[in-house]
């Protein structure tokens, strides 16, 4: 949570005491240079001995609470009718307000199961914006996704503080054009991922609700940040100033017919789950869960980390869980915005962002900025950070790159990991890299897997600029 101090500073304070620890290594800049080359400078290939901080996601990264990692000590194994699926049972309906929900390995599992379930070819599915295993999923059953965001939802430098709104005149607009027995549903992802971790808020969320019941279209939400959303509608959507973070959740699952989240973010377990009030709707998931992942009380997940998830949906709740994230975000952005550097604003959940087509305006698109600045933080910081641009798009039936809307370097902040201390690090390296932007080249790809190529693909420097940006950041620090 946030705390003024006397001289009228605003900083986050951990409202957590670390009593274990993991150490991690800060590889010397030689050995940087190597491990990026050897990676396809992809930072997704890179291995943890060669990073002091990870912040390339927070899907199950997160810290666990002391209660969640006692609850795994009783988690029952058995293959069918497990006790610990009940208790997760009970933490959906008790936080979340649904009778009915299925548990799964992790998120992309739900969209697959959202996809066999509600999308036939030809089919539409409307979204505040899409993410990238989510389009994947839709589009391998048939579906196009519609994103249907507001106009300054792109706008990288900005103080709207809802950027993760759904544009209500292109749904009524979709509606019209498609038709809405062609609309499998409308999504709302909290937060926004590939647009900055931008929220949305309630005022939106109950206007698309109201013409969605219109038209009979089910909203469906994505959970995956759904305290951190929760939170910044407390911080930012006055008529809920006073409301706990527990009370605006279920507000925000009253507008839902279905939900679904990847249990590796607010609820810092590594697993997922799908939940509905609807019978047939659970009665069509029940069907395929068993072909896919598991039978319908453990669904693929640990029965440990199905303890884990039901005792961190209720702590996702606290104000002091909801927050630490957030505020540590909030603290990183200010900082790069003080020093200069091309922040996504206002800051949001999941990461700070890097605006990559600013801090590499020399970059072409076609040379892929986000990812070429991701491996040059990582030479100056030993730092993992994540491309989020045109890398993480695809290519059209021509082989040309679909250029995304957005060039982001992505810097994930796990809940209660990291420190102020390191985010001081962060900001440092990061505005001694901007003002040797010049030095950083673009990327080619030397191997690209057909599909979600962000994850295993490899790419080469156009030129020798990792050397030299490696020499000049030898002449000012050293090999540290």
């Amino acid at each position: 949570m946030n705390v003024k101090l006397s001289d009228g500073r605003i900083i986050p304070i951990d409202m957590h005491k670390v009593r274990v620890v993991q150490q991690t290594t800060l590889p010397p800049l030689s050995r940087r240079v190597e491990a990026i080359a050897e990676a396809g400078y992809n930072t997704f290939l890179l291995r943890t001995r060669d990073i002091f901080l990870d912040m390339l996601t927070d899907s199950g990264t997160n810290a666990m609470s002391d209660h969640q990692l006692a609850a795994m000590m009783i988690s029952d194994d058995a293959y069918a009718g497990g006790e610990s699926y009940y208790r997760l049972q009970q933490a959906v309906k008790d936080v979340l307000g649904f009778e009915y929900c299925l548990p799964v390995h992790q998120g992309r599992a739900c969209e697959h199961l959202l996809a066999r379930v509600f999308i036939k070819p030809g089919d539409v599915q409307l979204m505040n914006y899409h993410f990238t295993t989510t389009k994947a999923h839709f589009e391998m059953q048939g579906g196009k996704v519609v994103e249907i965001y507001c106009d300054d939802a792109l706008q990288t430098a900005s103080d709207n503080p809802f950027k993760g709104n759904l544009d209500l005149d292109k749904f009524r607009a979709s509606i019209a054009e498609y038709g809405a027995d062609r609309i499998s549903f409308v999504r709302m992802e909290a937060t926004t991922n590939l647009i900055g971790g931008q929220p949305f808020s309630m005022a939106n969320l109950k206007a698309v609700r109201e013409i969605a019941q219109k038209h009979n279209i089910p909203v469906i939400i994505d959970c995956s940040l759904i305290s951190e959303n929760a939170y910044m509608i407390k911080q930012r959507e006055a008529e809920y100033a006073d409301w706990s973070v527990a009370d605006i959740v279920r507000e925000m699952m009253a507008q839902a017919d279905v939900i679904y989240m990847s249990g590796r973010k607010s609820t810092c377990a590594r697993g997922g789950l799908l939940a509905t009030n609807n019978p047939e709707y659970h009665r069509q998931f029940s069907e395929w869960l068993p072909v896919f992942e598991g039978f319908l009380t453990y669904g693929g997940m640990s029965s440990k980390e199905i303890e884990a998830m039901a005792v961190g949906l209720r702590e996702m709740t606290d104000l002091e869980a909801a927050s630490a994230s957030v505020d540590l975000i909030a603290y990183l952005v200010d900082l790069m915005v003080k020093r200069g550097v091309p922040a996504v604003t206002p800051p949001g959940g999941l990461a700070g962002h890097v605006d990559a087509m600013k801090f590499c305006s020399h970059i072409p698109q076609t040379q892929y900025p986000a990812g070429a600045l991701a491996a040059a933080f990582y030479i100056v910081s030993a730092v993992r950070g994540m491309e989020r641009g045109t890398i993480s798009s695809e290519r059209d039936e021509h082989g040309q790159d679909i250029l995304s809307d957005l060039e982001l370097l992505r810097l994930a902040v796990p809940r209660r990991v990291y420190s102020m201390a390191h985010m001081e690090y962060v900001v440092d390296r990061l505005s001694w890299l901007y003002a040797h932007r010049d030095l950083i080249g673009g990327l080619e790809f030397v191997q690209e897997p057909p599909a979600l190529r962000f994850f295993i693909g490899r790419l080469a420097p156009i030129g020798d600029w990792p050397q030299k940006l490696a020499e000049a950041y030898r002449a000012d620090f050293g090999e540290v």
